[in-house]
């Protein structure tokens, strides 16, 4: 296993552990789901990382999922009144 390989599984390893954590704990009692669109850039960076090999293909899917998840938090801000 090369280094690269390493970090990838690194990489993989953390964010499941983050999915869980999001899934588990509920905070208020309330639980809160992923919208759509979440969703879709979760799975983006997720595709980002394991297509990596190919620089272009691994950072553009990454920066696609970045760029859904900061539509998504602009879209929450704006529908909470912030």
């Amino acid at each position: 296993m090369n280094i690269s390989q390493i970090y990838i599984a690194v990489s993989i390893v953390v964010l499941v552990v983050i999915a869980i954590l999001i899934f588990v704990v509920r905070k208020n009692g309330k639980e809160k789901r992923l919208t759509p669109s979440a969703s879709f850039a979760f799975a983006f960076v997720l595709a980002g990382i394991l297509f990596g090999e190919d620089r272009f293909v691994g950072y553009g899917l990454m920066g696609v999922g970045v760029l859904l998840a900061v539509v998504n938090i602009f879209n929450k801000s704006k529908t909470k009144g912030v």
